[in-house]
């Protein structure tokens, strides 16, 4: 998958939601709308490239993919918690 073209998206995303300023519920609402509509192999893969610096996001992409890794970590120890992921 190209990354280049993940971030664009994210950003022209970004922008729609975040027309005139970057606020939380633009932030929201453009992290929703990745987690409904991008499948989780290139929600991993933006993910990712955040964790790896997210050279080129907008603010607000930042911002929203931080969201969804924030949320990715903690459905990840809450299922280790309940013992889901065990063998």
């Amino acid at each position: 998958m190209n990354t280049e073209r993940l971030v664009a998206m994210v950003n022209d995303i970004a922008a729609f939601f975040a027309s005139t300023a970057v606020s939380d519920e633009a932030v929201a609402s453009i992290a929703s709308h990745l987690k409904r509509y991008w499948e989780p192999r290139m929600r991993q893969e933006i993910i990712a490239h955040l964790a790896h610096g997210g050279a080129g996001l907008s603010e607000a992409g930042r911002r929203a993919v931080q969201l969804l890794a924030d949320a990715a970590t903690a459905a990840g120890q809450k299922a280790t918690a309940s013992g889901a992921s065990s063998p």
